[in-house]
């Protein structure tokens, strides 16, 4: 009896990469903000030529058990409106290490318009600042783009981090965030436009009750803000 197999991943994206279509590569790491992904994506839904693939660490998936009514599965993110995929680790330890063969973060980074990291974990923003690539976002992080010579268009990473109080306050977490925005960031101009050299876009966290329990910043923004950025950065309109 023969065996059907299916399309790998990595080949999976390539084929969509001329599709016509807007596309988004949202990413979430270890953070229990992780749970606000559905509403993201269901909010983006009216959107009916946005492509959404989504990448999530093994962290994040914690947060994904449906062990409580906030928490979804990740089998029901692949089910939203608009997602085309959902990726995790295993998805590219899995592949055929061939030659010749689609390397998946290498075809997502292409396929991709813009990436947003909502919410982005000290542990990865960590990872990212030290060209750490030890999974398939922080591999995705360190292929990218950054010149726009390679995919022949400058693409944007928007992180929104979230993390405990006494993290986020922490003096690594001050230099981290300092590269993102300053060594790799893209400017503000006068009109409140966002322009120049750099590639990485940081929404820093508000001050809220945390999930531990502590009060003070390091929440992830409003998912709803999350969502306006989104669109306003993907030209979105209907």
């Amino acid at each position: 009896m023969s065996r059907i197999r299916s399309i790998a991943p990595a080949d999976a994206v390539a084929a969509a990469t001329d599709d016509g279509k807007t596309h988004l590569l949202l990413a979430a790491s270890g953070s229990v903000a992780t749970i606000k992904l559905p509403n993201i994506i269901g909010a983006l839904s009216k959107h009916r030529n946005l492509s959404i693939r989504v990448i999530l660490t093994t962290s994040a998936t914690h947060f994904l058990n449906g062990h409580s009514p906030e928490q979804p599965t990740i089998e029901s993110l692949s089910t939203l409106p608009n997602v085309d995929g959902v990726y995790l680790d295993l998805d590219e330890e899995a592949e055929s290490w061939v030659r010749g063969a689609g390397i998946l973060h290498i075809n997502l980074r292409k396929w991709a318009h813009i990436l947003v990291i909502a919410p982005l974990s000290a542990n990865t923003l960590a990872k990212i600042v030290n060209g750490m690539s030890d999974n398939l976002l922080t591999n995705t992080i360190r292929a990218w783009d950054t010149s726009g010579q390679l995919d022949g268009m400058k693409k944007r990473i928007v992180v929104f981090p979230a993390m405990n109080v006494a993290m986020w306050l922490h003096p690594v977490t001050t230099q981290q965030i300092r590269v993102l925005e300053e060594d790799w960031g893209v400017r503000d101009g006068e009109n409140g436009e966002k322009h120049g050299q750099g590639w990485f876009e940081v929404y820093r966290p508000i001050g809220k009750m945390l999930a531990c329990g502590d009060i003070g910043i390091g929440g992830m923004r409003e998912w709803t803000e999350v969502v306006s950025i989104i669109e306003e950065r993907l030209r979105l309109t209907g």
